[in-house]
Order: C-alpha cells, then sequence, then structure tokens
C-alpha cells in the first residue's frame, strides 16, 4: 500500500527491482522486511529513503512518501488506519502554511528583483511540524508501543492470579500454567528490548539521525539544482530580471518549516526519546512481573523444601521404630527356639517376658528419637 503525503492511498504492487529504483535502496534492505526478520527491528537510514521494520511494520519511507509491505494483515490494519486518519490533518495544516509562504514570497520576490530571501519570520510558527518521514515513523512507533503495552497489560492480567493460585495449591496443572507464562513473558521482554535498543542506538549517533532527515536532504538537493541551474541562466536573467521563480506548496512549507543545519537533530531526539521512555516503563512492567514470578517461585521453592524435610523427619521416625521393632523381635526369635529353658515351666512367664521385651524396645525408640532430636536431626 502507498500513502502520499497528503495521506491519500492505494494498494499497489510492486516487484522488487521497481521499489530498489522507486525508493534508491540497496537488495539487501528488502531482505530486512522478509520474513526472516519478521519480529526484529531496524531503522535504516539511506540516501532518499528511510527503511523501518519495526515489529509487524514494515515499510519503506521517503520524502513523498511510504510503502507498506503487507498491509492487509491485522496488526497492521491498525497502522494503515492511523496513517488515513493522522496525514490528512497535518497536511491540510501544512497546506495552510505553505499559502501564506507563496503569498509572502511572491511579495518579496517582486520587491528584490528575483533574489532569494531568508524565510520571513510569520512562518517561524510552522518550524515545529515534523516532516513527512518522522509523522510516519511517529505513528509507527505510536501503533507498536501501543501494540507491545496492550500485551503486557494482558499479561499481567493472566500472570497475576496464576501466581497466587500456584503459591496456594502447587499442582502440576498450576505449574504448566506458570511455565508457559514464563515463555510468553521472555518472547515479548525480548521484543520490547529490540525496539529499545534500536531507538537507543539511533539516540547514540547523531549521525544517523542526521541522516534519518530525508525532507532536508531533499531540499538541499533541490536548492544545489536552483543553484546550478542559476549560474547557467545568469545572462537571461539580466535580460529579464523579474522572471517568476518556480514554486510549489510543497516546496514553500518544506523550506518554512524545517532548519536546514545539518547537525539540527533536536526534533527527531525528542521524538525517539518520548518513545524511548514509553518502552522503558513497558520493560519495567515485564521486568516487575517476571520479579513476581522469581519471588513466587522462591516462595514455592521453600515450601517444597518444608515438605521434603517433613518426609525425611517421617522417614527418619519410621526408621527408628523399625529399629526398635526389630530388636523385639530378634530377642522374641532366641527365645522361640526349640530350646529347654527352666522359665517355660512357670505360669504366666509369656506376658511379662513379652511386656518386658516391649518395654526395652519402647525406652530404645524414644532414647534414639531423643538423641536424634538433641543433634536436632528432627524438628521439635
Amino acid at each position: 500500500m502507498r500513502f502520499d503525503a497528503m495521506g491519500v492511498s492505494e494498494l499497489v504492487e510492486y516487484d522488487k527491482s521497481t521499489i530498489i529504483k522507486r525508493a534508491s535502496i540497496p537488495a539487501r534492505d528488502l531482505r530486512i522486511l522478509g520474513p526472516v526478520f519478521s519480529h526484529s527491528s531496524t531503522i535504516l537510514a539511506r540516501e532518499k529513503a528511510m527503511v523501518v521494520n519495526l515489529e509487524f511494520i514494515k515499510a519503506i519511507v521517503t520524502a513523498e512518501e511510504v510503502l507498506i509491505l503487507d498491509p492487509l494483515q491485522q496488526e497492521v490494519l491498525q497502522f494503515v488506519d492511523q496513517l488515513r486518519l493522522q496525514l490528512p490533518h497535518k497536511s491540510a495544516y501544512k497546506t495552510q502554511g505553505a499559502g501564506a509562504a507563496d503569498v509572502n514570497d511572491s511579495e518579496t520576490h517582486v520587491s528584490t528583483g528575483g533574489r532569494w530571501l531568508p524565510v520571513p519570520e510569520a512562518m517561524e510558527g510552522l518550524q515545529c511540524e515534523l516532516p513527512f518521514e518522522f509523522q510516519v515513523l511517529e505513528i509507527a512507533l505510536e501503533v507498536v508501543c501501543s501494540f507491545l503495552d496492550k500485551s503486557v497489560a494482558e499479561l499481567e492480567t493472566d500472570a497475576y492470579p496464576v501466581l497466587d493460585e500456584l503459591a496456594r495449591n502447587v499442582s502440576t496443572k498450576n505449574l504448566e500454567h506458570v511455565r508457559s507464562l514464563k515463555s510468553n513473558l521472555t518472547r515479548l521482554l525480548a521484543r520490547v528490548q529490540k525496539v529499545r535498543d534500536e531507538i537507543e542506538h539511533l539516540l547514540d549517533d547523531n549521525e544517523d539521525m542526521s541522516n534519518l532527515y530525508l525532507t532536508r536532504k531533499w531540499i538541499q538537493n533541490q536548492q544545489l539544482e536552483a543553484l546550478s541551474g542559476g549560474a547557467a541562466s545568469n545572462s537571461i536573467t539580466t535580460i529579464s530580471p523579474r522572471l517568476p521563480r518556480l514554486s510549489s506548496n510543497r516546496s514553500a512549507s518544506l523550506v518554512s518549516s524545517h532548519n536546514l543545519d545539518d547537525d539540527d537533530v533536536e526534533d527527531l531526539e525528542m521524538l525517539l526519546e518520548a518513545y524511548f521512555m514509553q518502552l522503558d516503563g513497558t520493560r519495567n512492567k515485564i521486568l516487575s512481573v517476571r520479579e513476581y514470578i522469581d519471588d513466587t517461585e522462591d516462595y514455592v521453592n521453600i515450601q517444597l523444601d518444608n515438605q521434603r524435610n517433613e518426609l525425611i523427619q517421617l522417614q527418619l521416625t519410621l526408621t527408628i521404630a523399625s529399629f526398635a521393632i526389630a530388636v523385639e523381635t530378634l530377642v522374641a526369635g532366641w527365645f522361640g527356639m526349640n530350646i529347654p529353658f527352666t522359665w517355660n515351666n512357670k505360669e504366666g512367664i509369656f506376658e511379662i517376658f513379652v511386656g518386658g521385651i516391649t518395654v526395652g524396645c519402647v525406652l530404645i525408640f524414644l532414647l534414639i528419637l531423643g538423641y536424634a532430636r538433641w543433634k536436632k536431626l528432627i524438628g521439635s
């Protein structure tokens, strides 16, 4: 889909060679917009175009138009709608300012015999208007940041109830939910981090930001062409000093609206910093969720360790009891052999004997259990 500076859109189908010639970009830039880099984030500045690959938004922006790849995808439709909604209003504002620039320009031209003069002071109010390529970039960043914020909000809505349920009841089902949640969180954090790192990379390099001023480079090229053409037609202008100078609404607006200083990147820097801060806040939200997950996992591990310790204590207690019973069984086995004893002839000796060895085994059990507690092998 193609959008021009006035917000007029049309569905077009271009092959790679046509796009390369139209936007003056190398062929490798089209690979960046391919499916292999579907979730990568890249903003590249070329001589006459800007290659934008932000999540699902893949576009080639020039000073006069923007080409959008796969505009009918569900995620990209929001970007297309925002372009249709915002570009006409901004273009209307620029057109009104351009009309005033044309009037002032014609008056200045007549009074000075056709010489170029500085921009009138009346047009200083238009200097805050962003170039077309930055308007598109701003809309793209706004859509991407809104999408990521929405994804993080959905993640938070799903995460906290699942984690609270896991803290109350450690089960296989709840553990599976948390595992899936951590996977989604890791992927979302990586996507936010990629966009944030790309913006940070641009903010750290003024040269890259300066190269993104496509409109400024377009104006400079137009001025160079005008100067070279003016030098060749000096003799003609001396004969007819009041020939009309070619102008258009767009050129008047652009000349009056943008500073041509190559080192001036304040507008773009402010734009990128705003969305960098927004992405940083989104990233902090994800890190907060991950920290909550880590805290819940630590709590669950403490619970599991406590249960494991209780099982070990129970196992040790049963082992001591088994040892005491084994001692009683051993003594009973000795006296149960077919060996003649004088005790066998005494009446009631069986009850006394069994009771005695049972009491002895209980004492052995209590002694060993007390020793284990004294050594803090078993909790009190």
